[in-house]
């Protein structure tokens, strides 16, 4: 019975993965700009002049909403840069979602009186999504640092880029050349933010759909699963930003031999943004995130109810 809950969670975190990648991809540019404006990250910028630090066009294009990031993206770089690092997204879908999705209904039926985990108290369902969503961030890491590294490449000058081929020669050139803790770049941020997302969007839906049928709004079918999934996308995305900023700065981090990193870590790279950009940098890519982590919880419910009715008799 444990394995099928790990099942229906992949198969349905997969779909909804590749579904929303291009706007994952918007949210990851976004939030990687205006991060050369700051001083303290010329160490990263291996081609970088020292007095272009305050010319006032990076800017403007830190203001570039998500409509103008993937119209600018297109052009430059072509239809299919909008599935860069798409490969990632699919080990990180089975790797991490996987996990956390299988973890958070097992963890719900060990701490339910009954055997549908219906009705669990809130602080239960939140309990199981902090610790579904820790445990899958740290199997799932390597996919991450690779998917994010892949769709911000694009935004690198053409000596720059890391051009990787695959998700397989990302995590194995970085293995190769940066040593294979870099694996877990930025995994503390990984595992904190997955930890606020699966407890804010997992606990959140079972909440919303347990309210919504209870007070009788609507019966349980493609209505009430789109509602509460969508109210869930919301509060994962008002919890889980300020993180997922970090998190992407960190990981995209270009570490030069001999040279000190852009950041020496989360706590780090956080006071150098607030410094440079002021505190609602931490809310950059907000719009692309709560339009990606929307039709992202979407299509995560409401196909996890329909592999949920497939497999119900296994």
């Amino acid at each position: 019975m444990g394995i099928k809950g790990f099942v229906e969670g992949g198969i349905a975190s997969i779909i909804a993965g590749c579904s929303t990648h291009p706007l994952d991809l918007i949210k990851v540019r976004m939030q990687l700009q205006g991060e050369t404006q700051s001083p303290n990250l010329r160490p990263a910028l291996a081609f970088h002049h020292p007095n272009s630090t305050h010319l006032p066009p990076p800017q403007a294009a830190a203001r570039a909403g998500p409509i103008a990031v993937g119209v600018k993206l297109v052009q430059q770089e072509g239809v299919t840069a909008l599935f860069s690092g798409v490969s990632a997204t699919v080990l990180r879908q089975l790797l991490y979602s996987t996990t956390r999705m299988g973890l958070y209904d097992m963890l719900k039926k060990k701490w339910s009186d009954s055997n549908t985990a219906a009705n669990l108290p809130l602080s239960r369902k939140i309990a199981s999504g902090l610790i579904a969503g820790g445990i899958g961030a740290v199997v799932g890491n390597p996919a991450d640092v690779a998917m994010v590294r892949m769709q911000a490449d694009g935004r690198l000058p053409p000596g720059q880029r890391r051009n990787y081929k695959s998700v397989v020669d990302a995590i194995s050139t970085m293995a190769k050349h940066e040593g294979v803790t870099s694996l877990w770049r930025g995994s503390s941020l990984t595992v904190n933010r997955a930890m606020l997302v699966t407890a804010s969007q997992l606990a959140s839906y079972d909440q919303f759909k347990e309210m919504i049928l209870e007070k009788g709004v609507m019966k349980d079918g493609l209505g009430t699963h789109v509602s509460a999934s969508f109210a869930a996308g919301f509060v994962a995305a008002v919890a889980s930003n300020p993180v997922d900023v970090i998190k992407t700065r960190v990981m995209n981090m270009k570490v030069e031999l001999g040279a000190a990193p852009p950041y020496s870590g989360a706590l780090d790279c956080a006071l150098k943004t607030v410094r440079a950009e002021g505190p609602m940098a931490l809310y950059k890519g907000f719009v692309p995130t709560i339009s990606r982590q929307g039709p992202f919880t979407v299509v995560l419910f409401v196909t996890l109810e329909q592999v949920r009715t497939l497999l119900k008799d296994f």
